[in-house]
């Protein structure tokens, strides 16, 4: 089957509604994770937080790309400048600019999260969507792309895997420039 990735849009809010389900994914997080500060994700539920990501769409630019195959959506991958995911910019996070990335320069872009259908997982559906996201990336204008992913996970459905896997974009040409927490690298790509 054919895969083809879409910038989500409004028109698409049905489609990534649908890949969500009722509860919104990762606990009803509706991948607001990095875009809401810890005490305010520990206030809402899911109907706030797709709220709050269906209010981000709406505005844009788009927050992220889909996938699709055979006309439904599989995948979901967070991606898009660094200012608009302000909790990955946190300096307390393994995520943090380097001191030589300013956090809320356009042309830096993140991967910060990414949610697959389950039945849809462990067919190489990740590593499609970087290589999507890269080219995503340079379209847009971005001269560096990063990711903070997990190196090790117990297993393949780990909920610890949303930042997605240190082996996926190792293979994409990422290197790794710190580890300020174990087993959390940041990584990036010079697009």
């Amino acid at each position: 089957m054919v895969t083809t990735f879409k910038p989500l849009t409004n028109d698409l809010w049905p489609a990534f509604e649908e890949l969500f389900g009722k509860q919104g994914a990762c606990y009803g997080c509706w991948c607001t994770h990095f875009r809401l500060p810890p005490a305010a994700r520990r206030a809402a539920d899911h109907k706030g937080n797709k709220a709050h990501i269906r209010a981000r769409i709406e505005a844009g630019p788009p927050p992220g790309l889909l996938a699709f195959e055979g006309g439904r959506a599989t995948g979901w991958m967070q991606i898009g400048p660094r200012a608009d995911i302000p909790e990955w910019n946190n300096k307390g996070r393994a995520s943090a600019p380097l001191t030589d990335g300013i956090a809320d320069d356009p042309s830096v872009w993140a991967i910060s999260c990414f949610f697959i259908r389950s039945a849809a997982r462990g067919k190489g559906l990740s590593h499609l969507l970087v290589e999507a996201g890269i080219e995503h990336a340079r379209a847009n204008g971005a001269k560096l792309l990063e990711a903070c992913p997990m190196t090790e996970a117990k297993t393949s459905r780990s909920i610890g895997l949303f930042v997605g896997s240190r082996r996926v974009f190792e293979q994409a040409g990422f290197a790794v420039m710190a580890e300020r927490k174990p087993g959390r690298p940041l990584m990036r790509l010079e697009l």
